[in-house]
């Protein structure tokens, strides 16, 4: 019975250990979340991580965080898109990105580009990265009724339990 209840701590704690980290980025290019704020009321966020949907999630999180640290209660994504490094690969690579927009009166967009890349240095097997970026417009009051709108409690309640 003792094996098993130590088998079963290590095993939790080994969780705890290889679980990614939510964090501040150490560097422009490195693991975690950036933000910025451009005017009042209005945020570049981005996350970047080996995981694309990690990213993403992330990203709504750092967001969800400045809303409510702003005092306000949704945000809305007026841009977003995502950027795949894979250049530590040896040999090159491609990159996909897809990105899209919703401005005022309705109007929204949406693009995808392709990329290939040439290594120009000394490549490595490494891992790549995808770094998520949207840019927000806060709120306070009733959430707007767009798809491209978030209630910042409930994306902070649901993900921070996902953050690591």
């Amino acid at each position: 019975m003792k094996h098993a209840i130590l088998i079963s701590a290590l095993a939790l704690l080994a969780g705890c250990v290889t679980a990614p980290s939510y964090d501040p980025a150490k560097s422009d290019r490195g693991e975690g979340y950036l933000s910025q704020q451009i005017e009042a009321g209005r945020y570049r966020v981005s996350y970047t991580d080996k995981d694309p949907v990690r990213a993403r999630n992330m990203a709504l999180l750092r967001a969800s965080e400045i809303t409510l640290a702003d005092g306000k209660d949704w945000f809305q994504i007026t841009y977003e898109g995502a950027d795949s490094d894979y250049s530590g690969r040896s040999g090159g690579g491609t990159s996909v990105s897809i990105g899209g927009s919703a401005g005022s009166g309705g109007y929204s967009g949406v693009g995808v580009g392709v990329g290939i890349g040439f290594p120009l240095g000394g490549g490595s097997s490494a891992a790549g990265k995808t770094t998520h970026t949207m840019e927000i417009v806060t709120g306070a009051g009733p959430k707007p009724d767009k798809t491209e709108a978030y209630d910042a409690r409930s994306v902070d309640m649901n993900l921070r339990v996902t953050s690591g």
